[in-house]
């Protein structure tokens, strides 16, 4: 191949990298470089190759992250099929491995048939079998429950530590382990909320707010941002690298990822993964928490600050 037409297909490879982020265009750019994979991967250069790879890993990334319908992931599986049989290297068969697992799982999910229908879930009421299934038991009961097993294991425990066998009370060993861990699952459900918070550790960030995330900045990356974000330049999120109109989500740190990556992230951290800097929530108690340790903290710097500047005084 000569090197005309290795700048040919290099353009071209750059053309379909655009084109598969663009979901109107996405099939038809996929079906080209299977096409161009199939015919032209044989004969090209290393570096082309690696060119070739970068807009497969693209196509990878982009139905992650942006596309959802199986057609598209079909399309996908079977370009990484086909990129499968033409490389060589170990860690590139490695990586089309994984495109190819995310992928037979969508599209596997999508041929199999519709779940049957769940057996009957009724519940014995009054001596008859009823359509609905049985309605979660009243808080009161739980907790009448939980307390009434807790006396059983406290019985159980003072009738072995008084030297009297532990079947008198009508359970052994293996009865009070099962009893004891059931109560254990089921601290949550029985007890007030945040009762527990003190005992495991501060209490789960929660989710930023919707409107906060809805209303951050979307920036396109051009060229000339691309440029001055270096070639290296990533998502801290999904890994993959930027490329040209790649949309950006901004945070108030001036942090950018992709949209599709980012909203799960705060959902689950609700925080920058670069800065950790964290967003505002909808969790009024939390706020006014976070607010209150904020004045503290300023107040406890205030009182450090007064205490050296009266040491400086007598100095």
């Amino acid at each position: 191949m000569d090197s005309e037409d290795e700048q040919y297909l290099k353009q071209r490879l750059d053309e379909l990298q655009r084109d598969v982020s663009k979901k109107q265009k996405f099939e038809p750019a996929v079906a080209a470089l299977t096409s161009l994979l199939r015919d032209r991967y044989s004969s090209a250069s290393p570096p082309l190759r690696k060119s070739y790879l970068t807009v497969v890993s693209r196509v990878a990334t982009v139905l992650k992250t942006r596309y959802t319908s199986p057609g598209f992931w079909a399309a996908g599986l079977a370009l990484f099929r086909l990129a499968l049989t033409l490389v060589s290297d170990p860690a590139e068969k490695s990586l089309l491995l994984g495109y190819i697992s995310d992928a037979e799982k969508v599209v596997r999910q999508d041929d199999e048939p519709s779940a049957l229908p769940p057996p009957n879930q009724g519940f014995l009421f009054e001596g008859h079998l009823t359509v609905d299934r049985e309605p979660p038991r009243p808080q009161w009961l739980v907790q009448e429950s939980f307390l009434a097993s807790a006396a059983t294991l406290f019985a159980a425990e003072s009738s072995a530590n008084s030297g009297r066998p532990v079947t008198e009370t009508g359970g052994d060993s293996q009865d009070t382990a099962n009893l004891l861990q059931s109560l254990i699952d089921n601290l949550d459900s029985v007890l007030p909320p945040g009762i527990l918070d003190d005992v495991r550790g501060a209490p789960r960030v929660p989710p930023a707010s919707k409107k906060v995330v809805a209303n951050l900045p979307v920036i396109t990356i051009t060229e000339e941002k691309l440029k001055k974000l270096g070639e290296e330049a990533e998502c801290c999120i999904c890994k993959e690298n930027l490329v040209v109109n790649d949309k950006m989500q901004e945070l108030p740190c001036k942090h950018t990822f992709h949209p599709p990556c980012l909203k799960p992230w705060l959902d689950e951290h609700n925080s920058c993964p670069i800065c950790r800097h964290e967003l505002e929530t909808d969790d009024h108690a939390y706020e006014s928490r976070k607010e209150r340790e904020r004045e503290a903290e300023e107040d406890r710097k205030g009182a450090a600050n007064a205490v050296r500047g009266g040491e400086y005084m007598y100095v």
